[in-house]
């Protein structure tokens, strides 16, 4: 559970940067400070004086970006005191001068105060919207039952934890069943929507004897959600896995949604599933999809993913080649398969502007060892 959490969270500071929101850079904090000493160095060490005293008016500005109140008061004071100081005899600063300096001190303290708090509130504010975002998609753990769980999220929408792809893992009376979907459109305006399908897929692991009835009850959802003017037309795509009881059988049932692709060793073949309407479309009113029963044997792992993935595009407009990559970054411990795909992913198209999902799937026993290879 925690690799999960900590690969998300890393991914969305490397993404927000210091000017979106993350603290800044060292070099920022040492910027201030570098700039007193470069200035104090050269007039000690120049025989003639610098008419360089200018460039100390623009520390507590740049102390603002990093430092609270109290130490940007230091840094203006340190300002206004080198300037004072007969040995470094920078262009001996007259009364208009230094109290310019002193001016821009003073609102500097008063700049950095209000920061100080703004960003107080909005992390008040962020860790608030991250907690509410791990409710609706909570991190996954390594293992459900027989099967091992490996997954990957990130979110089209800078900021943000969760967007219009949804996954989930969970334990039964039924067995082990998973899903991984997208609804339409995605950020913040498709969390509702998730949140939605999510929460039915939980109540139908525990009362729903089969995964076409899942399937059912997660369309009649979306089509109740329609009927408020709010959510007129909502639709998803979904692929839908329930595992036996040894992980040595899974059955799949697709709504709209591309077919997982089996891994055996490093060879990647998708599955022959049949794709039923997407969810939303009235599934319940026109009879059960089809599904498809599959048999695992020992070193076999079940790969999904959104279509952020499928159809990420490199300059030339060509396709991301999934089944190719995936054969070729297949490893030993598929725990880190999915990292591997966005890393080459990114590589390959810089520029994704979708909602990227990976579920990894991988039989094994109860006590979370993987079934040997014979």
């Amino acid at each position: 559970m925690g690799k999960w959490a900590d690969l998300s969270a890393r991914g969305d500071r490397t993404r927000r940067g210091w000017l979106r929101g993350a603290p800044p850079p060292w070099w920022v904090k040492a910027l201030p400070v570098v700039l007193i000493a470069g200035v104090c160095t050269a007039a000690l060490i120049s025989p003639n004086p610098l008419d360089i005293g200018f460039l100390l008016g623009a520390i507590p500005p740049l102390a603002v970006l990093s430092y609270g109140p109290w130490s940007t008061a230091l840094l203006g004071a340190a300002v206004v005191a080198v300037l004072n100081v007969p040995a470094f005899q920078l262009n001996d600063p007259g009364n208009t001068d230094l109290l310019t300096i002193v001016f821009v001190a003073v609102l500097s303290v008063f700049v950095s105060y209000v920061r100080s708090h703004r960003d107080a509130q909005l992390d008040l504010e962020r860790t608030v919207a991250e907690a509410a975002q791990r409710a609706v998609v909570p991190p996954l753990p390594e293992r459900v039952g027989a099967v091992r769980c490996a997954g990957l999220y990130r979110a089209a929408q800078r900021g943000t934890l969760v967007g219009g792809d949804f996954f989930d893992v969970r334990e039964g009376p039924y067995g082990v069943r998973a899903v991984l979907g997208d609804v339409q459109g995605h950020g913040l305006s498709a969390i509702s929507t998730v949140a939605s399908l999510l929460g039915a897929f939980r109540e139908a692991v525990l009362d729903q004897p089969d995964l076409e009835s899942v399937a059912a009850r997660l369309d009649r959802r979306l089509v109740t959600d329609s009927a408020s003017a709010r959510y007129a037309e909502l639709f998803a795509t979904a692929v839908l896995l329930e595992f036996s009881r040894d992980a040595r059988e899974v059955r799949l049932v697709s709504c709209g949604h591309p077919a997982p692709l089996l891994l055996r060793g490093r060879e990647a073949t998708e599955v022959e599933l049949t794709a039923w309407t997407p969810l939303g479309l009235g599934l319940s009113d026109g009879g059960s999809p089809t599904g498809l029963t599959l048999r695992l044997e020992p070193g076999h792992s079940l790969f999904l993913a959104s279509d952020g993935v499928s159809e990420a595009r490199d300059e030339a407009g060509t396709f991301y080649p999934l089944p190719a990559r995936l054969a070729d970054l297949a490893d030993t411990d598929p725990a880190v398969l999915a990292e591997r795909v966005w890393t080459d992913l990114v590589a390959y198209c810089p520029a994704v502007v979708d909602d990227v999902t990976m579920l990894v799937l991988t039989p094994g026993s109860r006590d979370g060892r993987r079934r040997p290879s014979v």
